[in-house]
């Protein structure tokens, strides 16, 4: 039987893991750094190779993804679930998962894959509901 889950990470997801998943994608702290002039004018100084993504990943389901010596500061690649947009006509700033490019509107919509870090994990069971919840909090590198 096929995983049909659209998550996808290099450690890998078994069958049943990421029904119901949640992912946001925020830029990370340090990509901000906004401040006002003597004129009361916002200014952006942040510097481009700052303009990294953070990710944090969450479920609840039957089974979770492979954690299995997965730490804070390994390195994994993800196939996201969240999407990002750009205009038609443009061109997205991440590499594409294949296939999950649309258009609507005027934009092209499509799901990102990054090189990121993982900076925490959590599982949890609830036995008698039969339940894994887990949850993964990762930076682009």
């Amino acid at each position: 039987m096929a995983n049909d889950a659209l998550l996808v990470l290099s450690s890998g997801i078994p069958l049943y893991p990421a029904r119901g998943l949640t992912q946001t994608l925020a830029p990370i702290q340090a990509a901000e750094n906004l401040r006002r002039s003597i004129n009361g004018v916002l200014i952006d100084l942040s510097y481009d190779q700052f303009r990294k993504y953070a990710s944090t990943i969450s479920c609840t389901d039957r089974e979770a993804p492979s954690l299995d010596g997965v730490f804070p500061g390994l390195e994994v690649t993800v196939a996201c679930v969240a999407e990002l947009s750009y205009p038609e006509g443009g061109s997205p700033t991440r590499p594409v998962v294949s296939g999950s490019e649309r258009s609507e509107g005027g934009f092209v919509f499509y799901r990102p894959v990054l090189d990121m870090r993982v900076m925490a994990i959590s599982v949890s069971t609830d036995e008698y509901a039969a339940d894994t919840q887990w949850s993964m909090d990762l930076e682009e590198i």
